[in-house]
């Protein structure tokens, strides 16, 4: 080849082909759900606590291979009475209630503030599960907030010391440079502060467990608190 020959250019890659406009229809209505064998629930011999419930079935659905179970929908209302919902990770379930944590800053954060209320959902379809939770939530505090975070990762902590969750961001590389920042001092000091991070607790005044049947029998169990502090249960229609 000459000095002054140029080389063919490389062919451009074919551009992928568009989807045909029914695509999204035909993929939803092939779908299926719980082709497989699925669990049985006696609601009868439910326990008298929901929380005790929700335990079994959590290790029931890790143990039958669900991926991250512990995956969570929290629902919240804005200032305006709008819904507001996002997946998020649960980090305790206990006597007190649904445990879990955020900044205080963020959008999930200031709704939780002016209206403490808000409802949980968890989804198993490894074996056809859900449980609805509904109550109030509380702050824990500025200890429990440390220790929450003292337990987790060191990605947990750096992305909680980068903090401005649900702001504005201005570029992606604005988000790098503060991501590395956050991880180098995660890994400098364990025991960094965030003084935004804060725990939460649902403490529940409703439940619901469903236990989804391939013939569409589902059991609905749904707990509810009596004024006295127990719970009553009642089976509901599918």
């Amino acid at each position: 080849m000459s000095r002054n020959e140029t080389p063919d250019a490389a062919p451009a890659p074919s551009p992928a082909p568009a989807p045909a406009p029914d695509d999204f229809h035909a993929v939803l209505r092939s779908l299926r759900v719980w082709d497989t064998e699925l669990p049985g629930f006696d609601a009868g011999a439910a326990p008298a606590e929901p929380v005790v419930l929700f335990r079994e079935w959590f290790v029931h659905a890790a143990a039958a291979g669900q991926v991250e179970p512990h995956t969570m929908s929290l629902a919240t209302v804005d200032e305006e009475g709008r819904p507001d919902v996002r997946t998020l990770m649960l980090h305790d379930a206990d006597g007190r209630g649904w445990h879990f944590a955020s900044h205080a800053t963020s959008a999930k954060g200031r709704q939780l503030a002016a209206r403490p209320r808000a409802a949980l959902g968890f989804y198993w379809p490894a074996v056809a599960r859900q449980v609805r939770v509904r109550g109030r939530v509380t702050t824990g505090s500025p200890e429990e907030s440390r220790a929450d975070l003292a337990v987790r990762s060191r990605g947990a902590l750096a992305a909680a010391l980068t903090g401005h969750q649900s702001e504005v961001l201005g570029s992606v590389q604005e988000l790098a440079e503060a991501s590395a920042a956050a991880w180098e001092r995660a890994g400098a000091e364990p025991d960094a502060p965030a003084p935004t991070w804060t725990a939460y607790v649902l403490d529940a005044d409703e439940v619901e467990f469903f236990q989804g049947d391939a013939t569409r029998r589902h059991v609905r169990l749904r707990y509810r608190r009596t004024p006295e502090g127990g719970w009553t249960r009642e089976l509901l229609w599918p």
